[in-house]
């Protein structure tokens, strides 16, 4: 038996199952289900712990409550020889960028760089996701999103952005994880404040402001105000970046004007641009690995591909045994599971 802190170990196919189960039975098809899972999947084992699995759970809530049409086909278009524009049509962000993949990857072979863009869809969960998996198949990748507005530009502002983040990743070459930089412009994720409220526990200074725009270290007056952007006004700079790549090019909704991620029945109409990049360099990999190992060896922090966390064993996945009774009940497949462990 897993004490109440420890994480169950599960094997890899009993996660897959259980979050496509879940997916199916909250009214995803079969090919929006295999898409959200393999990004769950890939968020939880090489991303933020709020990323993976507990993300899912909006998801789920999102498909039956309406805000994800769990049957939406993505309309494709290329409007120029290395744009790719896609409208999700109130799907999910993984599935465009699913069905883009291949062209992405072979207009940027053609031409040394190739760019995805596309509005309309739920937000676009684990960003070092997608420049994972551009920087497996040897490309430079670049992501940025937006959503509904959780983060003020200021102390006392209203707010503006979403917590907009931006994602970076490069191969290192064969044998090696990619570098990954994944992370928000906001101070924290939306998800540690959720989180923490849920615990009750403390914030930190300088990560939100309660609904009167005081700063707050109480994580349930948090949820009910705003975030606050990383090092003030140059965090809003990033933000403001990130808004501009992430809704302006896809014709998204700005943050300000995006419909709540967490209730109701719209669509966030969210934004994602991902740019590929092919370097020209056939020593570009060798060459960044033997610097990032130097800068390691003179006390640089170095984001890994799993910053946080050990290296995952590559059949099993950890999860809380909290999130693991909710998934298996989620996906009605309590029995099934147990059998497995």
């Amino acid at each position: 038996m897993n004490g109440s802190n420890l994480p169950a170990v599960i094997p890899l196919s009993t996660a897959s199952e259980l979050a496509t189960a879940a997916c199916l039975r909250a009214g995803a098809n079969a090919a929006s289900a295999e898409s959200l899972v393999q990004a769950t999947l890939s968020a939880a084992r090489f991303g933020p712990k709020g990323m993976g699995f507990p993300h899912l759970m909006d998801y789920l809530d999102a498909l039956r409550q309406g805000r994800i049409d769990g049957h939406a086909e993505p309309l494709i278009a290329y409007p120029l020889p290395t744009v790719i524009r896609a409208d999700a049509r109130r799907g999910i962000a993984q599935l465009g960028f699913d069905r883009a993949f291949d062209d992405l990857c072979q207009r940027a072979r053609a031409s040394g760089t190739a760019l995805f863009t596309q509005r309309n869809s739920y937000t676009a969960g684990e960003l070092g996701y997608y420049v994972r998996r551009l920087a497996a198949q040897n490309f430079v990748g670049l992501a940025v999103a937006n959503g509904p507005p959780l983060m003020a530009a200021a102390v006392g502002g209203p707010r503006v952005y979403c917590t907009n983040p931006l994602a970076f990743g490069a191969p290192l070459g064969a044998g090696h994880k990619p570098l990954v930089i994944d992370q928000a412009a906001s101070a924290t994720a939306f998800v540690n404040i959720a989180q923490a409220a849920r615990e009750r526990r403390s914030i930190p200074e300088g990560w939100a402001i309660d609904a009167s725009g005081q700063p707050t270290t109480d994580a349930e007056s948090a949820v009910q105000g705003a975030l606050l952007p990383f090092g003030g006004y140059k965090g809003a700079n990033i933000a403001l970046l990130v808004e501009v790549l992430a809704a302006g090019l896809s014709a998204a909704s700005w943050s300000i004007d995006a419909p709540a991620f967490n209730e109701g029945e719209n669509s966030p109409n969210s934004g994602l641009t991902v740019v590929a990049l092919a370097p020209l360099d056939p020593d570009f990999a060798p060459r960044l690995s033997a610097q990032l190992e130097r800068l390691s060896s003179l006390g640089v922090a170095v984001p890994s591909q799993r910053a946080a966390h050990a290296d995952p064993v590559d059949d099993s996945i950890e999860i809380s045994p909290a999130l693991l009774a909710q998934l298996e009940c989620r996906a009605d497949m309590r029995s099934a599971a147990a059998k497995s462990r």
